[in-house]
């Protein structure tokens, strides 16, 4: 089954240009305007699989031995696939399913468009607060958003076709790969010996061990992007970042949302402060927030399901129409084989990698996914071209010499890069932060988002950045310059003397370098 659940998407049959009306955004706003559902047509879909994986797509006959064989075609895999091929070397890329792997199908692409959308339903119901007259009718409409889903998906699926990687030296073969020893590895009745190897098969979701769920029936991200309507009554398990971010958009698409969180606070690595707001945004959208409360029991009820939630001694029972799980991701490593292959690995952590992302077979390495903690996209790239550096290059890059940021894209986002305070504690490094909130920022000011903040954590006695969070619209822009700052080096009290555009949420950056600055001036005056 395709992951969308529904008939297989594809292209478009106009452009992709940038617009910035309603409609292209999967928004209608008038009760006259129609669309075409949630199925694309045949010939869309047609369109869509000859990209991702063509229907009547021949392996390669495998001739020698290939320098470096990829397992997994997400984004590690393809950006390996690609950079061997640059490189001159002989290399075969294996993809059970589709090409793109998670990122493109069932997870960051169609994720953030459908919170693209959503987000522009909650600013059409707050326009009278930034003076506009509020629409009188505001009409919903999930299928149009799941349709721009699939034409962005069916644009960025071009840049790493199935035809395209052919045509740039790279053999692609579709089919289950598992090893057949330490240099060999089998795809669909074929064995393609190597001289080096990477696994990059990603990650699913976990299911939650829940009496009851599975035979009532869940959503997860793999197969929510179906819906071609928001549930009336949906309940998300989860408070991390997915849970979050669709528990968000979907009370934004009209659903009355119920999430429901084990620990007492959302996001429970983030800062303290930084989770409230989230929690308080939450709120204000209309989520019923159950902290400190697990899932106990579900049973199917009609076209209803009974849920219910235990918090300390207390019971209850709440009836909802669907449920959305986002607790987590289990690597994709049980049908590999990886013992013939004389590779280590645990079901719950994945693959075990050395600092320079080889596994316990000297020829094999992992990337993103299937060996990482942080299991984000931005990592699985960053892995990925380690990989190729320390395999092909002889090189002796490391994964621990990375700056790592990420982002949860609710509203306001939060963003983070380097050492919480908790952290600089528990290493013995006294730490002075610098506290920007948002309602200082003139830009935050005039467009009306003054909630959240900027923290930047410097080595007491410099201006060393150790760590930064912030909570604002856009957190994961503002991000990037303080990654640059901590990889580059640049302390600081350098930042303030970068000329920042006014007026941008980013000046909050340049505020709190002003802030050291005014207080090393203090120091040095005492």
């Amino acid at each position: 089954m395709w992951p969308w659940g529904c008939a297989v998407p594809g292209l478009p049959a106009a452009g992709f240009g940038r617009h910035d009306s309603y409609q292209d955004l999967g928004v209608l706003v008038s009760p006259d305007e129609t669309n075409a559902g949630a199925a694309w047509s045949e010939g869309e879909g047609r369109a869509f699989l000859e990209s991702v994986h063509p229907p009547d797509w021949k392996n390669p006959h495998p001739a020698g031995t290939y320098d470096f064989v990829i397992l997994g075609a997400g984004p590690a895999g393809l950006l390996a696939a690609r950079g061997a091929a640059i490189l001159g070397r002989k290399v075969a890329l294996i993809e059970r399913n589709l090409l793109g792997g998670n990122c493109l199908n069932v997870g960051c692409v169609p994720s953030k468009a459908l919170i693209r959308t959503s987000r522009l339903y909650a600013r059409m119901r707050a326009a009278q607060e930034v003076g506009v007259p509020r629409p009188e009718k505001i009409q919903i409409d999930v299928a149009a958003g799941m349709q721009r889903i699939r034409r962005l998906q069916a644009r960025l699926a071009r840049t790493d076709s199935a035809t395209g990687l052919r045509e740039h030296g790279v053999d692609v073969y579709f089919g289950a790969a598992r090893f057949a020893g330490p240099t060999t590895v089998t795809v669909a009745g074929a064995a393609l010996r190597f001289k080096k190897a990477l696994i990059a098969t990603g990650a699913r979701p976990m299911a939650p061990e829940i009496p009851g769920l599975i035979e009532a029936g869940y959503w997860t991200n793999e197969n929510v992007f179906a819906l071609a309507a928001a549930p009336r009554r949906l309940l998300v398990i989860g408070g991390g970042p997915l849970g979050c971010e669709l528990a968000q958009a979907f009370c934004r698409l009209g659903s009355q949302v119920i999430i429901v969180q084990n620990e007492p606070m959302f996001l429970p690595g983030e800062e303290r402060d930084a989770a409230q707001i989230l929690s308080d945004s939450l709120a204000r959208d209309g989520l019923e927030i159950h902290l400190n409360t697990q899932v106990v029991a579900v049973r199917g009820q009609g076209a209803q399901k009974l849920v219910e939630l235990a918090s300390d001694d207390n019971r209850t029972s709440v009836e909802v129409d669907e449920i959305l799980t986002g607790i987590g991701r289990a690597p994709n490593v049980e049908e590999l084989n990886l013992d013939a292959a004389r590779v280590a690995f645990d079901t719950t952590t994945g693959i075990r990698v050395n600092d320079f992302l080889q596994t316990t077979n000297a020829r094999i390495y992992a990337a993103g996914d299937v060996c990482l903690a942080h299991k984000f996209t931005h990592m699985a790239d960053a892995t990925a071209r380690i990989v190729l550096h320390n395999a092909l290059l002889r090189g002796r890059k490391r994964l621990s010499a990375l700056i790592v940021p990420w982002c949860t894209y609710t509203d306001p986002e939060i963003a983070h890069v380097g050492l919480y305070v908790r952290d600089a504690r528990e290493q013995g490094i006294p730490v002075k932060t610098f506290t920007i909130l948002m309602h200082d920022v003139d830009r935050a000011v005039t467009d009306g988002d003054e909630e959240g903040f900027l923290k930047i954590h410097v080595k007491e006695g410099t201006d060393e950045i150790l760590g930064a969070t912030v909570v604002a619209p856009h957190a994961g822009e503002m991000i990037n310059e303080l990654c640059l700052a901590m990889t580059a080096g640049i302390g600081l009290e350098e930042l303030g003397h970068v000329i920042h555009a006014y007026p941008t949420e980013a000046e909050a950056i340049k505020m709190a370098a002003d802030a050291y600055y005014r207080m090393r001036l203090r120091t040095a005056r005492a």
